[in-house]
């Protein structure tokens, strides 16, 4: 691997990573740009590479989690058309509302980009919530065996 391709992919591992760490606590999938970080930077770290396979799980176990139930399956789908929601409002941009108590600059703060970001979470929400439901809902071998894959990860990690 040539050095200026290793130092992109690192690059962007990292990048992944802050991405990730962020989008735990804002609106975007977090877990999986936390997994996509470690994978690039599991190439080339051991330490990423012993990391990779327990965030996958557990970001697994949380898909499994917000299918397993009806409530969670709808409010899941309701959180991410809400998000939408938001994005659309962000892009169409309209004017402030009267009801608005601050500053007519903190309205709305960003551009159609910020729109556009989610937007594409909220796509990106959906499909994983898809994926999830075909795989977890209404099976629960696959649930045991994740939980399984999950207990030996963390034994294997404590060693």
């Amino acid at each position: 691997m040539s050095a200026i391709r290793r130092l992109l992919l690192e690059i962007l591992g990292w990048l992944l990573i802050v991405l990730g760490v962020a989008a735990l606590v804002l609106p975007g999938p977090g877990l999986l740009l936390l997994f996509l970080g470690l994978a690039l930077l599991s190439r080339q770290y051991e330490w990423a590479r012993r990391r990779l396979d327990p965030v996958r799980l557990r970001a697994l176990r949380s898909a499994a989690d917000g299918v397993a139930t009806w409530p969670r399956l709808m409010m899941s789908v309701l959180a991410a058309l809400a998000l939408a929601a938001c994005g659309v409002v962000w892009i169409v941009n309209p004017a402030v509302p009267g009801w608005w108590p601050v500053s007519d600059r903190l309205w709305l703060l960003g551009t159609w980009q910020t729109g556009a970001t989610l937007l594409f979470s909220a796509a990106v929400a959906l499909t994983l919530l898809a994926l999830s439901y075909r795989r977890f809902h209404n099976h629960p071998e696959a649930r045991a065996e994740l939980e399984h894959e999950l207990i030996a990860a963390d034994r294997a990690d404590e060693e």
